[in-house]
């Protein structure tokens, strides 16, 4: 495998994408001329590592990214548009441009294609990440050339450790909710106003009862939890904020 060079030009592709119930072509122009991109690949959508791990933490940090400069981040797979465009709705992740490089002719460009016929896969990307400005690749993560599919190196932390060494990430939250809930509408807003983000669990939605119990011994909403610590209601949110 010929891995991408720091300091070379992205490959010039043209995307066929399906938006709504059109097709249309997407340049690398339009996606890198004159901005600041992170690009993240990898072997294939809906599959575990890239489902669990890699996409949903660069969804989670886009806000932060955005702080420091970056205009985009695109999320780059050797997947035709329909199944791009389905896994993004699985996953929720409105903060990513998914970028379908069907035929692969992007990530051969990077030196990035490799063989996964032992999965069935065929031809599909490495995992990497890189920062690329204005069209010019300044930083590469290349995951180490070992068997499997390693991820030590192309995380959206090791990314933001790079853009950013003194930023202190802020721990994940997450709130259970339900729909027309006061109590709830008040702690988002809390963390709102405290700049926060957090993933909300909506009940009848993502979750039940029977799994705010289980995880909390409650039977009300909302139910916070703040870097893995189970916080409580609204007024024990609004507490620990004080």
């Amino acid at each position: 495998m010929t891995i991408a060079k720091e300091g070379q030009t992205v490959p010039q592709v043209t995307f066929p994408t399906r938006q709504g119930d059109a097709w249309v072509n997407v340049t690398t122009d339009e996606l890198f001329k004159g901005k600041t991109v992170i690009v993240f690949s990898l072997p294939g959508a809906f599959t575990p590592t890239c489902s669990s791990s890699h996409l949903p933490r660069y969804n989670e940090l886009h806000s932060v990214f955005k702080q420091y400069g970056v205009d985009d981040i695109l999320c780059v797979s050797v997947n035709d548009t329909f199944v791009m465009n389905a896994w993004k709705a699985s996953q929720e992740a409105n903060n990513i441009t998914f970028i379908p490089d069907g035929n692969g002719e992007f990530t051969d460009g990077m030196g990035m294609l490799v063989e996964k016929n032992d999965l069935g896969f065929g031809k599909r990307s490495w995992r990497y990440s890189m920062l690329v400005k204005d069209g010019v690749v300044e930083k590469i993560f290349s995951e180490p050339n070992e068997p499997g599919d390693p991820f030590k190196v192309s995380d959206a932390d090791t990314m933001l450790r790079h853009i950013a060494p003194a930023h202190k990430t802020q721990e994940s939250i997450t709130v259970f909710t339900k729909p027309g809930c006061t109590y709830c509408a008040k702690a988002k807003q809390a963390l709102h106003d405290a700049h926060l983000q957090y993933e909300e669990v909506v009940l009848g939605q993502d979750a039940t009862t029977v799994s705010v119990r289980a995880i909390t011994g409650r039977d009300t909403v909302p139910q916070v939890f703040i870097g893995g610590k189970h916080i409580g209601g609204s007024e024990e949110l609004e507490a620990y904020l004080a």
